[in-house]
């Protein structure tokens, strides 16, 4: 998906009561809902996808560099090339022949798609159940930093898409949260104005964002929080 402070492969330190999100309990129900994906409606699994490549990185005298996954994965969205493949700019298989030369590998475009897909943990965060209750009450949409074949995974693999008519994708308009085109491309397609809508995400500065163009925005932090929020704004 995205970097750590611009996407929600990690979270931030929690904060106080916060009197913005306040604010938007005031505004009456809002007509769309907006969310980001993961660690918001999937769970992301750093471990599991990056385990396996961490333990073929070699030196250049072939002994193993023993790294973690989180230094895979600090390499990877470190690169420079990151930005372009995160907006569409890179095909998979390009994205694959620079990574290997990046990180010296061998794995074929087959195993590291199979490796790159595992972070999406199968166990969803949210429930479709949720989704089906709020689709009756507003417009739906997903607003993602993420990638080609994240996104194939995601539509393949789980069912709560279904719910979305809405899926703004970075890699599919070119542009990447925090720049606002993303939020305004996701306003555009559900047909309403920044007052109307609410987003949730897991990282604050993505929050704050959503608020500084006029959406009212709420951090994710858990399921019952969420369902709280959603309570007063009218929208369960």
């Amino acid at each position: 998906m995205a970097p750590p402070r611009s996407n929600s492969l990690q979270r931030r330190p929690k904060c106080p009561t916060d009197l913005n999100a306040r604010a938007g309990e005031r505004r009456g129900r809002p007509k769309g809902v907006i969310f980001d994906i993961g660690r918001v409606i999937v769970a992301l699994n750093l471990n599991r996808a990056f385990a396996p490549i961490a333990a073929e990185i070699r030196d250049n005298d072939g002994s193993a560099q023993r790294l973690s996954p989180e230094d895979v994965w600090k390499i990877i969205y470190e690169d420079e090339r990151w930005p372009d493949w995160q907006e569409g700019r890179l095909s998979p298989r390009e994205w694959h022949e620079h990574l290997m030369r990046r990180l010296k590998l061998s794995l074929t475009y087959a195993q590291f798609r199979e490796a790159w897909n595992l972070v999406l943990d199968p166990q969803t965060i949210l429930s479709d159940e949720l989704f089906a209750k709020l689709s009756g009450r507003c417009r739906l949409a997903l607003l993602s930093n993420t990638d080609p074949l994240h996104v194939e995974a995601l539509e393949e693999r789980f069912t709560f898409s279904r719910h979305f008519p809405v899926r703004i994708y970075s890699c599919s308009v070119g542009a990447s949260k925090p720049s606002a085109a993303i939020y305004r491309a996701a306003l555009e397609r559900l047909g309403i104005s920044a007052s109307e809508a609410l987003y949730v995400d897991d990282i604050q500065e993505f929050v704050d964002v959503a608020r500084g163009l006029g959406l009212d925005a709420i951090r994710f932090e858990s399921r019952g929080g969420l369902e709280d929020h959603l309570r007063k704004r009218d929208l369960l």
